[in-house]
């Protein structure tokens, strides 16, 4: 099982290179990172921009552009339409957000015609933490693409983050559905919702991993809070997935750890597309792209 960001990078090393392509890669954020990504061995880098715009980052960066595949397209709009076209015309494995806005990059991916989203598929955001705190790295969803997630889209959210643990060598991922409690309230249709998909996991309707909830963050995570509750759980204690009730419980786990403890890396992709999908923040360091980069790598088919 891969414990952290540098064995997931000795990982990739050891395996075939992915083609990554970036959609309106004008920024030194995005370059820097693809660059860093062609350097460790983990990928080949496609740039899709203005040329002169890439070349001034890269001379300002000191970056060889020569280990890059420029294709240059000025306006933001087709770069991003022609990056996702490089997607589903199997030229590449991975799609990555330049310096494009969100909602631009997603209705790129989203286009009933030319977009990446296969028939009836639901995409969500899966983020990996390293937490210097937790003995392990956590995969969590959804803090970007999914407001409220209904029954079924909490259905497609723990699959996608037990295949993202399954990918980093967990093998049967322990999944916790985060409530605001680990009691079984019926005023609280988040904790009626865990407490069914849980049960579905019980029966074999959900498949691959273990799912248990309600669970509050505590019990989820903490060994010593599960001994205090005296709590019975599979999962509780030793989770390795964090499913949120809603975007903003998870948005706010996800802050806390990037903005209130030194040491923790993260990284983050859309799941549920034809090919994994780079969605990290215009202001995201270029070490958080970069391991988004080897996430969606060693997603990648």
């Amino acid at each position: 099982m891969i414990k952290n960001f540098d064995e997931l990078f000795e990982q990739l090393r050891s395996k075939p290179k992915k083609r990554l392509v970036a959609a309106w890669a004008v920024d030194d954020h995005t370059i820097s990172a693809v660059g860093l990504a062609i350097k460790a061995g983990i990928v080949e880098g496609t740039l899709v921009g203005d040329e002169n715009m890439i070349a001034e980052v890269c001379q300002k960066e000191n970056i060889d552009k020569s280990i890059f595949t420029i294709i240059h397209n000025p306006n933001e709009l087709k770069s991003i339409a022609q990056a996702v076209e490089m997607v589903n015309n199997g030229e590449a494995d991975i799609l990555m957000k330049g310096l494009c806005s969100t909602d631009k990059y997603m209705r790129g991916i989203l286009n009933k015609e030319k977009g990446l989203l296969p028939p009836k598929a639901v995409l969500s955001h899966v983020c990996l933490v390293q937490n210097p705190n937790y003995h392990k790295l956590l995969v969590i969803s959804d803090i970007a693409v999914i407001p409220a997630p209904d029954f079924k889209q909490k259905q497609a959210m723990i699959k996608y983050v037990a295949d993202t643990a399954r990918a980093i060598g967990v093998e049967k991922p322990k999944v916790a559905m985060i409530t605001a409690t680990e009691q079984m309230l019926q005023g609280m249709p988040a904790c009626v919702e865990a407490a069914m998909l849980a049960k579905m996991s019980d029966r074999g309707q959900i498949s691959g991993c273990v799912v248990d909830g309600p669970l509050a963050l505590d019990v989820a995570l903490s060994e010593e809070a599960v001994k205090i509750k005296k709590l019975t759980s599979q999962v509780a204690g030793d989770a390795d997935c964090l499913v949120f009730p809603s975007i903003e419980a998870a948005n706010v786990f996800y802050k806390s750890n990037t903005q209130l403890i030194p040491g923790v890396r993260v990284a983050a992709m859309v799941a549920g597309a034809k090919a994994p999908c780079v969605l990290s923040s215009r202001a995201d360091s270029i070490d958080t792209k970069l391991n988004s980069i080897a996430l969606a790598a060693i997603t990648a088919k």
